[in-house]
């Protein structure tokens, strides 16, 4: 729509004309026009106002010292009597009119960080509160209808490119100790809601001084490694931002669908306040819904008011509680009755003259607040795609003004008369805070009557509401589907009749790109808005062969538009590791980075990531989870490498889970304990590229013969990757009884203290147990068979670390053996001979039983035996067990030394870096 700025507001130090939601000095005045003290900065209403309690100015974030301040009626601005003459801050009224491109929120439930609401400005700690995951937009649940649907623009949407992406500033809610990029002084503050900050390149500033920071944006820091939004390209019309940044929905469907329609208790009218009128306070409390919706949805504010006042106060306070901001001559209030929603007679039943009286005490306690009819109105129309050098054009609307009639109008005042007007679009966009909606008007509809339509609707939908001059284009449609869930190791054309028998699509409309047949996944590109949003909604509620469908809208990615130094960041997210903190850093990277470079792999796993940069010529991964989350990209990373423009991405690690070996030895920390989002990603963009080796295992159980030989299959040969380390024994049948603890109360394991605990209590259990293990297997590594000792468990290293951090293999020197490392095609063999051995090496008191290195390794197992590989348990039948290299070796990202020396590390941490020196 609006696609040639992503900016949120119009440069404040311009001209009042030269804003897009100022017009003339009469528009920008608020709902309060008629109080005493005005000022310069837009929309604002301010009062004086006696203080009891302690105070903080919202422009300088100072102590508010005596007892007079000045309070904005509408959007609840504190200011020093000093600092009303320089307040620049938009009042929330007219935040809507400040947004350059209209974009929805996706609203989820709010931190537990102290935070303060945009729209009112108050504390949201102990009420209901929302926050938006793609940008720093905090509100309360009350005031989340009023917020600006002006979060960041992070794609192409089909529209004409953007030349220039400006700075998206947000107000407030930033960390402590921000500094001013223009003074340099403190902008953060704890007690109110202070300073400027770009949501994309973290620039802050103070609200007056934000004004002189250049318009376009750099993306920051961390340019190199964000997806930039002009090199993303996605048609979403039919879809909803939660869609389209595949976010699930975290509150109830019912209050997301309602969440542009709930009319609450405005901070003016107190909620306990619950009768129509209070001989203690001498005022009543009036309900007033704002249009016929609201009637019929019961959606109503309750507005505040002294027994006795004019009736213009009583407008002005609805108006108020509404954020309203226009002349409060133009409003009305009517008594709600169920004949009052059969007429528009306003004018005959509240005449101006009666208008100016005074408001009595009265039992009615429900009104609706109406607009008078004009014979015209002023209508505006944005016509920034055209680039014609201003927002908008201003023009007047009557009985006999078609769209057709105002489209002529608007091409001459462009001095575009030459121009068809067959060519042209008006598109009327209502920029609810959930979602944006577009309709193009009929050539013969009456403009008038449809202001008239939207404003006995809802006078905030009005006020919501927007014109658009487009230029008329057959737009090429195509909307990319990833459905996961099929049946594996399928052709396209099976693929196509299993989707053609469950979801009948229209082949003419439905193309399959690519297909992960391994994965039991198909890639489809669709032509038709309406086709592909009836194949997402029905996916999602369709079973193949008893496994439900995922259903993903993938963005497209123009590598041609990549700048050359570019290598972004494929982030994955297990939300399950790490109890809430996976939650918490999932909704910390979309906001520093492009939410749609950053998946959660309970949709999908990691095939939707890769898939989406598979033509990215050079990127980076980020894995947030424990080992076994690392081994799953990796394993998905090697069976679609041959689909891929950079088929080795280096990988770097945020620790979530338990254990966090391979995140020890790369110096990424023993798990992640509240880091700060943006210093992990300098890290990992100043991290330097390792090679690991990856090994195979092929497991071939088989019946054995009393002697000891072959006897047909139990199950077929089953192959597994292992990165860390493989287990036989103790040490698996610990793990083992630790799963199925996990598996019988799963919720209990959302700490990673408590899951240690376990392991302790399970390990106790064991410490009489008695496994001769030598005498159930036979050892070969390379070509030697190998006399194994007296051991209970047998540990195949790839890593210097197991168990949590342990030196299994110790640091002694022995000449029989080389120095062990990640990436020297070497696996040490080691054996523990019970819990007690492991509990001393875990302690860091005794090292393991050195029994071999190598790079083939074959094991003849003689009777079932628990084996782990990464952490993963299962019994394992009688066979054999073979070890090799699996193919090249992965990159991956070690964290800098430097950055390691800021942060306390433990000698086990320290003795696993041995391994990488």
């Amino acid at each position: 729509m609006a696609d040639s700025g992503r900016g949120r507001h119009e440069n404040p130090g311009e001209s009042p004309s030269a804003s897009p939601g100022s017009g003339t000095k009469r528009v920008q005045q608020s709902p309060g026009c008629r109080a005493k003290y005005q000022v310069s900065a837009p929309g604002h209403c301010f009062r004086k106002v006696t203080l009891t309690k302690p105070t903080f100015c919202h422009h300088c974030s100072d102590f508010i010292w005596g007892l007079v301040g000045y309070i904005c009626e509408v959007c609840n601005f504190m200011s020093h009597e000093k600092c009303l003459k320089l307040v620049r801050t938009v009042c929330s009224c007219l935040a809507m009119t400040l947004v350059r491109v209209p974009v929805a929120h996706c609203f989820g439930p709010a931190g537990q960080k102290k935070r303060f609401c945009c729209v009112c400005r108050k504390n949201l700690e102990g009420t209901p509160a929302l926050r938006c995951e793609v940008c720093e937009l905090h509100v309360h649940s009350d005031c989340a209808p009023f917020s600006c649907s002006d979060c960041r623009v992070c794609h192409q949407d089909g529209g004409e490119d953007c030349e220039m992406y400006h700075h998206h500033w947000r107000e407030g809610n930033m960390a402590s100790g921000a500094r001013c990029e223009v003074c340099r002084r403190t902008c953060s503050s704890s007690e109110v809601l202070a300073g400027m900050r770009c949501e994309w390149c973290g620039l802050t500033a103070h609200a007056s001084c934000y004004i002189t920071v250049p318009v376009e944006c750099s993306l920051g820091r961390l340019c190199r490694m964000t997806l930039h939004p002009s090199c993303v390209r996605l048609c979403s019309r039919n879809f909803s931002k939660m869609h389209c940044y595949r976010i699930s929905e975290p509150l109830q469907q019912g209050e997301l669908d309602n969440l542009d329609d709930v009319d609450v208790p405005s901070p003016a009218a107190p909620k306990e306040n619950q009768s129509s009128t209070s001989s203690d306070t001498g005022k009543q409390t009036l309900k007033v819904f704002d249009g016929d919706d609201a009637v019929k949805r019961n959606q109503f504010r309750l507005v505040s008011i002294p027994r006795a006042t004019k009736k213009e106060e009583v407008v002005e306070a609805a108006l108020r509680a509404f954020y309203v901001a226009n002349e409060l001559q133009e409003y009305v209030l009517v008594p709600y009755t169920p004949q009052g929603l059969l007429t528009d007679d306003i004018i005959n039943r509240n005449g101006a003259p009666d208008n100016k009286g005074v408001f009595k005490d009265s039992s009615q306690e429900a009104w609706l607040l109406r607009a008078k009819p004009r014979e015209t109105e002023q209508l505006k129309v944005y016509v920034g795609s055209l680039k014609v050098g201003v927002t908008y054009i201003s023009t007047s609307v009557g009985k006999s003004s078609t769209v057709d009639s105002v489209i002529k109008e608007l091409l001459t005042q462009l001095i575009k008369q030459d121009e068809n007007p067959a060519d042209f679009n008006l598109v009327e966009v209502f920029m609810g805070s959930k979602q944006v909606q577009r309709q193009v008007l009929a050539g013969q509809d009456f403009l008038l009557d449809k202001l008239r339509e939207i404003q006995k609707i809802s006078l905030r939908q009005m006020s919501q509401t927007r014109f658009y001059l487009l230029a008329s284009r057959n737009r090429v449609v195509q909307v990319e589907l990833l459905l996961c869930g099929l049946p594996p190791q399928l052709c396209a054309e099976e693929y196509s009749s299993l989707l053609q028998q469950h979801l009948a699509m229209k082949s003419h409309l439905v193309t399959i790109t690519h297909v992960y047949s391994e994965q039991g996944a198909v890639a489809l590109q669709i032509s038709c808005f309406a086709e592909a949003e009836r194949i997402y909604m029905l996916a999602k509620d369709t079973c193949v062969n008893d496994k439900q469908l995922t259903s993903l809208v993938i963005p497209q990615i123009m590598q041609s538009k990549l700048p050359q130094d570019s290598s972004p960041l494929l982030v994955f997210v297990n939300p399950k590791s790490g109890g809430l903190k996976g939650r918490e850093i999932l909704y910390g990277f979309r906001k520093l980075l492009n939410p749609h470079q950053v998946f959660e792999l309970r949709s999908g796993g990691p095939l939707p990531g890769l898939h989406t940069f598979r033509d990215v010529p050079h990127f980076r991964i980020l894995v947030c989870g424990g080992d076994g989350t690392v081994g799953w990209v990796l394993g998905m990373l090697e069976s679609v490498r041959h689909m891929l423009a950079c088929p080795e991405p280096a990988i770097s690690i945020v620790p979530l889970g338990t254990g966090n070996d391979l995140a020890r030895v790369l110096r990424w920390g023993t798990g992640y304990s509240g880091e700060d989002p943006y210093n992990i990603l300098v890290s990992v963009d100043e991290a330097e590229e390792v090679e690991m080796d990856r090994w195979t295992i092929l497991l071939d159980a088989q019946e054995m013969t009393a002697d000891g030989q072959h006897n047909g299959f139990l199950e077929p040969p089953k192959i597994v990757h292992m990165n860390n380390y493989f287990g036989l024994g103790i040490d698996a049948e610990l793990s083992l009884d630790f799963h199925h603890a996990r598996e019988e109360e799963p919720g209990k394991f959302n700490s990673r203290f408590h899951n240690k605990g376990v392991y302790v209590k399970v390990g106790l259990q064991k410490i009489s147990h008695t496994r001769n293990l030598h005498k159930d297997l036979r050892l070969q590594v390379d070509t030697q068979e190998v006399e194994l000792p007296s051991i209970e468990g047998l540990i195949l290293l790839n890593i210097p670390s197991w168990g949590s951090g342990a030196d299994l293999w110790g640091s002694d020197n022995d000449s029989r053996f080389g120095k062990p490392r990640i990436d020297d095609g070497m696996l040490e063999l080691v054996g523990v001979t019970g819990v007690v051995h492991m509990g001393q090496v875990q302690s860091g008191l005794r090292s393991g039983i050195r029994i071999a290195q190598g790079s083939y390794i074959r094991i003849t197992l003689t009777k079932p035996i628990p084996v782990q590989v990464d952490g993963e348990p299962w019994i394992q039948g009688p066979g054999q067990v073979i070890i090799s290299a699996a193919g090249p070796k992965v990159r991956m990202l070690r964290k800098s030394k430097a950055k390691q020396k800021k942060q306390s590390g433990s000698l086990k941490d320290s003795r696993s870096e041995a391994g990488l020196n």
